[in-house]
């Protein structure tokens, strides 16, 4: 079945299903739901098969933080 909307990239729930957010990288329009958002913060490698080229994304585990 073909889908014609916006569907979360992870999970491929629609708008009907989940609260969607829109993102954009690489100049195309993607969408992730809040249950998968902390994939795409934590360990976007994890969406390598889905989203192109974020193997090569950092994660935010580690924190760098200046305190002047």
């Amino acid at each position: 079945m073909m889908q014609n909307g916006p569907i979360c990239l992870y999970c491929e729930r629609d708008s009907d299903q989940v609260p969607l957010l829109a993102l954009k990288y690489q100049d195309v329009d993607f969408w992730i739901c809040p249950q998968h958002l902390p994939i795409l913060i934590h360990k976007p490698a994890q969406l390598a098969d889905k989203l192109p080229g974020a193997e090569f994304l950092s994660s935010s585990d580690v924190h760098v933080h200046n305190h002047d």
